[in-house]
């Protein structure tokens, strides 16, 4: 289709004045016939003037767009001149650089902190890092041993040598954060080299390493004002003393996925009312199987991703459950979903009983989608849909070996000691659940009899293997179908450790409830389950639903809301 003529200058160039009188004048002529669309969904879809590569049956509102020059500017659209001004890029380079060049910050780093991220020295940009003597006396008592904060403390001090070691750098003047290949750390690590003079209120202990650190950011405070210097700790305590000395104190963020739990991806959408009018006349459908499909190009688009489910549900008007499975530009394509809710859909006996399990159930049944997550509160019925399209996909489809079953164990109290037996015995404690819900799998099939149901719970023994966690390093799983049980309660590293373990024709599941998070230094916001539902939003292969209605019973829902 013919498009219109480019101008002889670019926008940016001419006179502000005389291009808005062009406009102006353009705007006084009447259009040649009237746009089924408000100036709203042009606003959202700029990019769709003057583009030359429209999709298949473009809309009227698009047409008139492109292949109509001849077509005048409406008086209300002025918006249509917002490409002809500069590309948001430079804007944003433009702000960065004005960041750059403002006062930098000078932190001072608290021990916990180096203990929680080896690499936290890296994560503040332009900024200066300040680490008092004490820190790295703290560092050097806790460096020995087998655990987590062991390996980041002995981490810690071979990127300070590697750092110290680098030719020219001068612990005097500080080093170079960037001398060792971390790009994005503009700033210096800075130590402390000699003693400071600070004064702190006598109900401080002076001895006290916290209280040390806090003289240090009151002595440095005073020494570079008026530049901000700030302490960053993640103990609640410390952070407390910090501001009711006036001083700044800041938590360690870079480890927080989200500040509030309620950003989550929920992995579903609720399609807005007037849907079908805005939508409906440029929506494509055709046939292929059983599945319906839908070519959707509107205001709706942007904010869609793959394999997120939209539904309409409206008094009067046609319902609408799909999923979506490709977004090309400016238009999306929906795939109707398949109804579990429908006995002759069952998986292992069990059918879904709301939308939401509903979703999660094509989800876990596809076998394109090779990584699902699965949140919500107790009683939601996620363990149950993984155990039954598992067993059905193990035992019947054969399109996985086995299933193999693990969870973080982190108990809700005291811990009860040592555990006897072999892994799998050790393990047997922790999934309760598991065979809470493999018993209900048992009686779905009431036609077999007291010895078919019990050869079939040998055969369903058979091909579930428990595992530990800590064991996982180094193995591949190969057509496995792994449930990661309580997720929650996994870091972001315990949790990358674990979904590559993938091999060739894995599945991983992973459920949680970020509600019920029993690990001491875990929160909504930094737990593994968050981690992993945040870096594979909108993966072709991977999905995420959120299960918003209990299904176990009326008192746990009770207990669920009230409680």
């Amino acid at each position: 289709m013919p498009l219109p003529t480019a101008p002889t200058k670019r926008a940016d160039q001419l006179p502000a004045k005389a291009f808005e009188e062009k406009v102006a004048k353009k705007s006084t002529r009447p259009a040649k016939r009237p746009a089924l669309a408000d100036s709203s969904s042009i606003a959202q879809h700029p990019q769709t003037v003057g583009t030359g590569t429209p999709a298949r049956k473009t809309p009227t509102v698009q047409r008139q767009a492109v292949e109509a020059p001849t077509q005048k500017v409406p008086a209300d659209a002025k918006i249509l001149t917002t490409p002809y001004k500069a590309p948001s890029p430079v804007a944003g380079v433009s702000s960065k650089k004005t960041k750059r060049n403002g006062p930098t910050k000078l932190f001072v780093l608290d021990t916990n902190v180096l203990m929680h991220d080896p690499m936290c020295l890296f994560r503040f940009e332009e900024h200066d890092i300040y680490l008092p003597m004490i820190v790295l006396e703290e560092l050097d008592g806790h460096k020995k041993g087998m655990t987590e904060v062991a390996r980041n403390a002995r981490q810690t001090s071979r990127t300070l040598d590697a750092l110290a070691g680098t030719p020219g750098a001068d612990i005097t003047a500080g080093f170079v954060l960037n001398s060792t290949g971390h790009k994005d750390a503009r700033g210096k690590l800075l130590f402390q080299t000699q003693p400071l003079d600070y004064k702190l209120p006598t109900s401080l202990p002076q001895g006290k390493a916290d209280n040390q650190i806090l003289g240090v950011v009151e002595a440095l405070r005073a020494k570079f004002a008026p530049r901000e210097v700030v302490l960053v700790s993640k103990d609640i305590n410390m952070r407390v003393k910090a501001r009711a000395l006036g001083l700044a104190a800041e938590d360690y963020q870079n480890d927080k996925t989200l500040e509030d739990g309620d950003l989550l991806y929920a992995g579903a959408l609720a399609l807005p009312a007037d849907f079908w009018n805005t939508h409906g006349q440029s929506i494509e459908s055709w046939q292929q199987g059983q599945n319906t499909f839908y070519k959707i190009t509107g205001p709706l688009v942007p904010s869609l991703m793959i394999n997120q489910f939209v539904y309409f549900e409206t008094p009067g008007e046609p319902s609408l459950y799909a999923r979506v499975t490709e977004i090309r530009g400016s238009t999306a394509v929906l795939k109707t979903l398949r109804d579990f809710t429908h006995l002759k859909n069952a998986v292992w006996g069990v059918t879904t009983r709301n939308r939401e399990q509903n979703f999660a159930m094509n989800l876990l049944m596809d076998p394109e989608v090779d990584f699902v997550t699965l949140s919500g509160t107790a009683g939601t019925g996620k363990t149950l849909l993984a155990l039954a399209s598992g067993l059905t996909q193990v035992l019947d489809d054969r399109r996985y070996t086995e299933i193999i079953v693990t969870r973080a164990t982190v108990s809700v109290g005291e811990d009860i000691g040592f555990l006897p037996g072999t892994e799998e015995e050790k393990m047997g404690p922790w999934m309760g659940a598991l065979d809470d819900n493999l018993e209900v799998l048992g009686k779905t099939d009431t036609s077999a009899g007291e010895w078919g149901r019990a050869a079939t719970n040998e055969l369903i023994r058979s091909r579930i293997k428990i595992k530990s966690m800590n064991f996982m390093r180094g193995r591949t799983f190969l057509n496995k179908y792994v449930i990661i049980d309580e997720a929650q309660n996994l870091t972001p590293k315990q949790m990358k450790t674990l979904i590559t373990r993938a091999g060739p024709g894995t599945k991983i599941i992973c459920m949680g409830n970020l509600a019920q998070i029993d690990t001491p230094y875990l929160t909504e916001g930094s737990s593994g389950l968050t981690y992993a539902v945040d870096r594979f939003k909108g993966w072709p292969h991977g999905g995420h639903i959120t299960l918003a209605r209990g299904e176990r019973s009326r008192l746990a829902d009770f207990a669920s809301e009230v409680l």
